[in-house]
């Protein structure tokens, strides 16, 4: 089952964008951060195309400007 975490940097952080992530099916949590992104954000899926489709919903949210994505492997 793959798992990526996802930074996020924004135009404006706000609430709303953290209730907004948080809907976005596939992801788990999502934190406010302080530094270079704004919001990390911990997603799962049952396949990658699934982890694909929930990163392109993320990075199509509003007031999202850039995302840095990584994948988890369990080793």
């Amino acid at each position: 089952m793959p798992m990526a975490y996802v930074l996020v940097s924004t135009e404006e952080f706000s609430q709303q964008l953290m209730r907004a992530l948080r809907q976005v099916k596939g992801v788990e949590e999502a934190y406010a951060l302080y530094g270079v992104y704004d919001i990390i954000v911990r997603t799962r899926a049952d396949t990658m195309d699934e982890l694909k489709e929930t990163h392109d919903k993320i990075r199509k949210l509003e007031k999202v400007r850039q995302t840095l994505t990584m994948v988890a492997h369990e080793g």
